[in-house]
Order: structure tokens, then sequence, then C-alpha cells
């Protein structure tokens, strides 16, 4: 959980998604399941396809599939929400000391990087799961070894009582907090199942231009029912079509509700813009959420396959800064690291933090000084978890959640900032990381 996870077929030779096959013969005996590097699709085995009773004529839930060959037999790939039905499944095989053991062992490994608090946010539902394991913090709470501020984001669904009970259960907790929804409105730009308006560069077929995971006005009806009652909603989104739909509703909802009472709606992720949907953030006062180190997870990946226009208006930190528009940044573990100063070198330099490509940085245009990128960082996270009056912020009355660091970030030179380490990490006051 530590570290880039996953496959990236897009990095292989050829560029295709593996099958069943391969790990039919590494694995032929037990299922075995492999989580993709961009987190929207499963690779699994025929063990585990059986385990997991998936067979041709299943039917995939909707905004999710199942891959099949020229017979119409299972490759092996699950896509969207068919993999994000089946992942809690497969998670169960760990079981549940495992399971917490797992979260116990990530939350030290953040505030080794003095990271005090997350926003867990919710993958799309099976029935009676929605993915937030507040089992999971409680027990870790009740034993003395939660050491994070979790910001829980269960899944917007017709009934929001999920929301409502967390949100009751934790009123008076100071380390788990239930601000809003979560939801998905399309895919990601590498399986060509981020929605955009116009069709893909490298298109896999006529009109390929991605899709919405939930129909326009299913997302419309559950947004609405939760600006009525006065919940806040983080949306997935990527591609400029479904971008654009998500503002569209958010306006639909101001006109009708006002802004919510309570945390700010936000847009997840949003890597390509229509430009005319830029100052609809700032208008709409929905706040830009992005994960610098998603910038060159796939090198040359926007140019393949949006083209060299589109993929100039692409994570534009200093064009929301320069329109005033509030931004949120993180890592979406696991898809990126938990590596704090990671995401502040990325969002400075636009450069990879490990192979630090390209020499001046993609879109170089776009880049922001240090101060911009850790008030994004913090205040602008903590805003994004609905709670700035308590977090972000080093002020009197703000909680004491302090990181103390061996040098610098805003006066060293950008290249240094990697080499930078946490001395020592504060959540509430205590100490909970000493290097």
């Amino acid at each position: 959980m530590g570290c880039d996870s996953g496959w990236r077929d897009y990095r292989w030779d050829p560029p295709e998604h593996p099958t069943k096959a391969s790990l039919d013969a590494a694995f032929p005996d037990r299922p075995c399941v492999m989580y993709s590097g961009d987190g929207h699709t499963l690779w699994l085995n025929s063990r585990a396809l059986e385990a997991l009773g998936v067979t041709r004529d299943s039917e995939p839930p909707a905004g999710g599939g199942y891959d099949k060959d020229a017979s119409g037999e299972l490759t092996g790939i699950a896509h969207e929400a068919a993999a994000m039905q089946l992942l809690p499944r497969c998670l169960e095989w760990l079981g549940e000391d495992r399971i917490a053991s797992a979260y116990a062992d990530q939350m030290r490994r953040m505030a080794e990087q003095g990271i005090t608090s997350i926003c867990d946010m919710s993958l799309m539902p099976m029935p009676g799961c929605d993915f937030i394991r507040d089992d999971v913090y409680g027990k870790l709470q009740a034993a003395g070894k939660l050491g994070i501020r979790a910001h829980l984001f269960p899944t917007l669904l017709d009934d929001q009582s999920r929301l409502e009970e967390l949100q009751t259960r934790y009123a008076n907790n100071a380390l788990l907090s239930a601000p809003g929804f979560k939801q998905f409105f399309d895919g990601v730009s590498s399986e060509h199942t981020a929605y955009l308006t116009e069709p893909y560069t490298n298109p896999r077929f006529p009109g390929d231009q991605g899709r919405l995971t939930v129909p326009a006005e299913r997302m419309r009806k559950l947004v609405l029912a939760a600006a009525e009652r006065g919940h806040t909603v983080r949306i997935h989104v990527i591609g400029d079509g479904a971008i654009h739909a998500a503002l569209d509703i958010f306006e639909e909802a101001a006109e009708l509700y006002g802004l919510p009472p309570h945390g700010h709606n936000t847009l997840e992720h949003l890597e390509n813009l229509l430009p005319e949907d830029i100052d609809r953030l700032r208008k709409l006062n929905v706040i830009a959420s992005s994960q610098p180190c998603h910038i060159t997870l796939d090198p040359g990946g926007p140019e393949r396959d949006l083209g060299l226009e589109r993929s100039r208006i692409m994570w534009p930190f200093a064009t929301y800064q320069q329109r005033g528009i509030r931004q949120a940044f993180g890592t979406d573990s696991p898809i990126t690291a938990v590596t704090s100063m990671n995401v502040l070198y990325t969002a400075i330099t636009r450069q990879d933090p490990r192979s630090h490509w390209p020499e001046g940085g993609w879109l170089p245009s776009e880049r922001i000084d240090a101060a911009t990128a850790l008030r994004n960082y913090t205040l602008g996270s903590a805003y994004a978890a609905g709670d700035e009056r308590n977090l972000g912020s080093l002020e009197p009355g703000k909680y004491a959640d302090l990181v103390v660091l061996d040098q610098n970030p805003l006066t060293i030179d950008a290249q240094e900032l990697q080499a930078t380490k946490v001395q020592a990490t504060y959540l509430a006051g205590n100490l909970i990381y000493e290097r």
C-alpha cells in the first residue's frame, strides 16, 4: 500500500490487456487477482472467477464490463464498476485481522511522511458494502492505534442514511468524521473510459469517446437529492465531457438549494477540461482536487490519447491560481505513493519524481511556486475535507497537527525537495512519529 501499485498495460510492449491464461499458468490451484495501476481494472485467473461466481453469462453492473475473447470466453479482465464490485469480495479472503494490520501499517507510513489527515473515499459499491471500513477505523481507535484523522466519504446512493448514520456516530469524534458523499462519473483516459466531448485521438472504434459510469440523469438525481439535504459531493471526473456534465449538475443544485451549508462540492482528478469550464469552478465554488503525481504516470499518454491541443489544458495548476480557483492536492493512494515531498516536487516542477522527466517540466507554464503548492496540499485539502476551521494551517484554535521538517520547502531549490526528511509528526499535539 505504501508505493505505486498495480500493472499498467500501456507501459508494456505491446500495450494490451493481459489475460487469465498467464495467471492460470502461475497460479493454477488458488485464486489470484491483480489490481491495475490506474485503480479501475482487475485481472483475475480462472480460480478467482470461479470463486466469485463470474461466468461468461454474468451480467456486469451498470458502468462496468467483463472482457471476452472472440469465442465469447472471459479473458479475466473486469473494468470499472465490475471491478469495483468484485474487489471488496476479494479483500474478504485476506481476513479482518490482516486488513486491520494493513490499515495500521499504512498509517505508520503516512506519519513518517508527515501526513496527519486523509480523505477515505468509497469505490463503487456492491450491495451492503461501500468500501468505507468504519469498522476497521473503530477497532483501531478503540485499541489506541488510530494514527490519523480520517474523513470518510461513502458512496452517494438513493438511500442517504449511510452518510447520516456516520455523521451522527462521529459527531463528537475528533479523529473520525463523515463530511460528504463520493460518486464516480467516468473512468480513465489510458483505458478510454474517461468521457470526452469528442472522440479520442487514437480511437479503438468509431466514435470512441469513453462513457459515463453513471447516466447523467441518474447522477443529476443523486446530487440534487444530496444538495436538498445539505450534503456535499465529491465526483470522480477525468474527461472534459464528464467535467462539463458534473458542473452542469452542481450549477443546478446551487440554483435550487444554494451552496452547501457545510463543506464544499469537489471534483476529483479533472484531468482535461474545456477552456470555458475553468471559470465555472470559481463561479460555483467547486474545489479542483488534483493529484500532482498523476501528471507523469503515463509519459506521452495525454498526447497519444487526446492529441496536442486537448493535452495543453491538463492539470492547469497555475491557471487555477490565476483564476482564483481553490485547489486541493493529494496522492490518490495506492495509485501513487503516499510520499508527501513527491507531491510538492511534482506540483512545482511538473517532472516525474523518479525519472525527473521531462527537463523543464511537462507543460511548464502550469508550474506553481512552493508556497502555492504547500497551501494547496494543506489548507486546500482541509477545505476539501470540509474542516478548514480546524485543519490546514497553523493558527490559534486549530488542531495541533504539526510536522517538523529538516529543511524549509519554501526556500530550498525544488530539486532538493525530495531529500527533505520529516523529523517529527504530531497529531492533536501528541508525537506519533520521530525520526
